[in-house]
């Protein structure tokens, strides 16, 4: 089990094993998830927004504002 100690400045030096794990190096954001109270999860926030462009396959057709705001209405919590 990897172990930190947290200095009087709240910082901590992340253990070169989970570095490794996560895949993050010096300069990269590491995003912490509270999963329950007082239990947290550690997790990479490395990927650029860009990276996400062409996830999500284009609607065979267009569609215009007109319909997107009818489709925010439908479902819309009231």
């Amino acid at each position: 089990m990897a172990t930190a100690i947290v200095t009087s400045k709240g910082q901590v030096t992340i253990p070169k094993l989970v570095r490794d794990g996560l895949g993050v190096e010096t300069g990269d954001r590491v995003e912490f998830v509270e999963l329950e109270r007082g239990v947290y999860t550690v997790v990479a926030a490395t990927r650029d927004v860009r990276d996400l462009k062409g996830m999500i396959p284009k609607p065979a057709r267009p569609v215009s504002v007109e319909d997107m705001n009818k489709a925010i209405r439908r479902h819309a919590v009231r």
